[in-house]
Parts: C-alpha cells; structure tokens; sequence
C-alpha cells in the first residue's frame, strides 16, 4: 500500500515538474542571472553579454555581495518553479540570514535586476520588468489589501522608497528616495514626496515587458 501511494506521489511530481520546466528552465534561469550580472561588470550601464566571461562572472561574484544573493536568488525560483520541495524555502531564510534581503523566491523578476544595497530591502512584487534598479532600504509589497505592485521595464527606485499596494509603475519610471508610492506611476515619470506625486519626465527610452 505504502508503495503504491509512493509511486502516486512521484508521477504526480514529475508531471508537475514537468509542465513549470517548459517555461523555466535551468537555461533560461542562467539567462537571468547573466544579465544580473552585466549590471555590475560596469556600475550604471548594462555591458554586452559576451564580455562576461566565466572568469568575469566568477569575479563579480566574488566581489559584489548582491551579485551572489541574485544568484542564489535565481537558483530558488527554478526550485520553486519546477516543484522541488524545501530548497526554496531554505534559500530564502539563507538570502535574509546572510545578506538581509527579504525577496520572495519564486517572484516574477526579469533579467538585470540591481540592488545596491541588499539590507533591509524587502522585495514582494506581482512582478518587476527587466534591468531595474532598486538601491537601498526599499519596501516592496502589500498595503491594506492582498494586492502587489507591477513594476515594469528600467525603473529606478531611490533608497528608502516605498512601493506599496496594487499599483502599476510604468517603464523608465523614476520613484525618489524616501517617496511612498502608493498610486500609479506612468511610464518615464519621475514621482517623489509622502505619498508620492509625479513631478516631472525623464525621458528614459524603455524596452519589452517581461
């Protein structure tokens, strides 16, 4: 009997496995952390893919702390997406233990993700887009309701911002350190103040949504 419900239980895992391994694939998690990576080979611009070599990739690990938490950030979510059990969990304690970065493993984040500073930021999102910047202290996450922020493509998000509820900031967003976002913030906008307010452009040419 204990061998039947065994045997049910592991058919059941690799079907599962199986389907999340279609859309999230240990390739196309390496995908993600190499463009993690190509944020830090030069600070504040995004480098061509082919300089980052592995003896780079090993040195940027090797010197920027937030590269390794990206990295074992990613390694995660593939646990995650693909159903192995406990590991997630696991890196996540590890990620908060050791670099102080509260992310949910597993969250929908594009490629060439920067955090500065990992302490103390805490990161739950609906989703964020491709190569955005997240400097320090940052809250990401809930409000008043179970509802989570959609951030999209090249948005820059200033130390000890606050992004909160079910909104949606656009591509080449700007939010200023210290500012509570609460509201929509449209793309190329730059919002800042308690509770946030757009005070102008910035022109930021974005790319696609993840």
């Amino acid at each position: 009997m204990n061998s039947v419900v065994e045997n049910n239980f592991w058919r059941k895992f690799r079907k599962r496995t199986q389907r999340r391994n279609k859309q999230y694939t240990l390739r196309h998690m390496f995908d993600l952390f190499i463009q993690d990576a190509q944020r830090w080979y030069v600070m504040g611009q995004i480098t061509p893919r082919e300089k980052i070599t592995l003896r780079v990739l090993l040195t940027l690990l090797y010197r920027n702390m937030s590269l390794r938490a990206m990295a074992w950030f990613r390694f995660g979510s593939w646990c995650q997406r693909n159903g192995i059990p406990l590991l997630p969990g696991m890196i996540q304690r590890k990620l908060l233990r050791e670099f102080g970065l509260d992310i949910v493993v597993g969250a929908e984040i594009g490629g060439g993700l920067y955090i500065a500073h990992p302490a103390g930021t805490v990161i739950a999102p609906r989703c964020i887009g491709q190569n955005c910047s997240i400097i320090a202290a940052v809250t990401i996450g809930m409000r008043n309701e179970w509802a989570f922020p959609k951030i999209g493509d090249n948005v820059f998000i200033g130390a000890g911002a606050r992004v909160l509820g079910g909104i949606t900031i656009g591509d080449g967003a700007m939010i200023g350190a210290n500012a509570v976002a609460i509201h929509d913030v449209p793309a190329g906008a730059t919002a800042v103040g308690i509770p946030a307010r757009v005070v102008g452009s910035n022109h930021i040419m974005v790319g696609c949504a993840v």
